[in-house]
């Protein structure tokens, strides 16, 4: 099934990206997190070398979408739920912001504490 899939990438991709803007208000909605990431799906469970260029693309859009700290936490909340029904490569999930020629300030865990993200 797709579905539990595409959260467990959403979960593993996004909260690397969740630093990468600038704090307001607003919120993302899941759905929208598992859209951007579900090119991400395939390489965050069995991939090798470079991610997808759909994949990092669909990334930058969630980045651009997650303006705000209550978007990042969202995001953040959504991606760690869906983690606990699909675990992702855990070395994938840590090396898709450098795959994606993105640098994060902090380790890809799905331990990230969503309530520290600003």
């Amino acid at each position: 099934m797709n579905s539990p899939s595409v959260v467990a990438a959403a979960m593993a991709a996004l909260m690397m990206f969740l630093l990468l803007t600038p704090p307001s208000d607003a919120a993302i909605s899941c759905s929208d997190v598992i859209k951007g990431l579900r090119p991400c799906v395939n390489y965050l469970m069995n991939g090798t070398g470079k991610p997808p260029a759909a994949c990092c693309s669909g990334i930058s859009a969630i980045q651009a979408a997650a303006s705000t700290t209550a978007d990042k936490q969202a995001a953040c909340n959504c991606i760690k739920s869906a983690s606990k029904q699909i675990n992702p490569n855990p070395q994938l999930a840590q090396a898709l912001p450098a795959n994606c020629g993105i640098t994060l300030p902090f380790t890809v865990s799905p331990n990230v504490d969503c309530s520290k993200i600003t």
